[in-house]
């Protein structure tokens, strides 16, 4: 069995979109990762930070996926990050209302013992600082490192972020942080430039329009599936990048051509999030469901052509 080790925020959102208001709910990037690389045969830990405020009942649905928690510090007299948003009619946009850090201000990750010798580390969205000092905790370079990065560490902690960059093996970011990252508006130039920084694989998010993988001169585009109606896109990119850790920790082959079914598989896991509020439809998705979907990902993908 792999072994997965993922960091990032365990929190509550707080989230309104057209079709509602949630008030506050189990979010946090390391819960969504957490909850799609259950859905794989997997020896999976989440190490983040709460307040005593956080409700045992929310660490207790991660352990009962047979996620290991002993990571999850919880402090004292602390209060949990907070996040409130709202989102456009289109979804695409939001606004953000309320950002709380708390306690995750101060987070100082400790890996557990058992998982520093993790097959693949998934670094969730947080200060480049706190991704690099996970990958020095590791007892042995993992297979594969993977982070997630966004806008605001560009902006503001530049030099901290490239030493990371430099020592991971994949990235997964949206096209509008590829293209500042580079200064290039064409993403196959931003990917080529970020492969010279260190990744050797660039994974592109590109919300409802699918996914793109990136590795050397080969290239990959998956679609998201085209669904009838999307609830609340909160989460979404997080459980893409935990089906895609998933499955590769499952599998133990990071080739170009496993990742091209991570990709796919984590797409239609992210296709299952935006379905309800939050965690919610993650906390009730079930093996049978996610096989069906993943056949139409086949059918809306396959095609036979001839050439002359």
């Amino acid at each position: 069995m792999g072994k997965l080790l993922i960091v990032g925020s365990v929190a509550f959102d707080d989230i309104e979109t057209p079709f509602g208001k949630s008030d506050k709910i189990l979010g946090g990037a390391g819960t969504f990762i957490g909850l799609a690389a259950s859905q794989f045969n997997v020896k999976s830990a989440v190490v983040s930070v709460v307040g005593d405020d956080f409700p045992q009942s929310y660490i207790d649905l991660l352990k009962e996926r047979d996620i290991d928690v002993s990571g999850i510090e919880i402090v004292n007299g602390g209060k949990t990050f907070y996040w409130k948003g709202k989102y456009h009619n289109d979804l695409n946009s939001r606004d953000t209302l309320i950002t709380e850090l708390n306690t995750l201000g101060e987070f100082n990750p400790i890996v557990p013992e058992d998982f520093k010798d993790a097959d693949v580390v998934m670094l969730g969205n947080l200060h480049p600082d706190t991704q690099t000092s996970v990958i020095n905790q590791m007892k042995k370079r993992p297979k594969l490192i993977i982070a997630d990065t966004m806008n605001f560490w560009m902006d503001n902690t530049w030099d901290e972020l490239m030493k990371m960059i430099e020592r991971i093996d994949v990235i997964t970011i949206n096209d509008e942080e590829a293209r500042q990252l580079t200064n290039e508006y064409s993403l196959l130039k931003a990917a080529a430039k970020i492969q010279e920084m260190g990744p050797k694989y660039v994974v592109i998010k590109k919300g409802e329009h699918g996914a793109l993988l990136f590795h050397k001169e080969q290239i990959f585009f998956a679609p998201a599936l085209p669904l009838e109606e999307v609830f609340d896109p909160t989460g979404a990119g997080d459980t893409f990048a935990g089906g895609f850790a998933g499955y590769l920790a499952e599998t133990k082959n990071i080739s170009f051509e496993s990742m091209k079914n991570a990709i796919i598989h984590g797409s239609n896991l992210a296709s299952f999030c935006v379905e309800k509020f939050g965690t919610e439809r993650m906390l009730t998705l079930e093996k049978h469901e996610v096989e069906d979907r993943l056949l139409q990902f086949k059918e809306l993908t396959q095609f036979n052509i001839e050439l002359t």
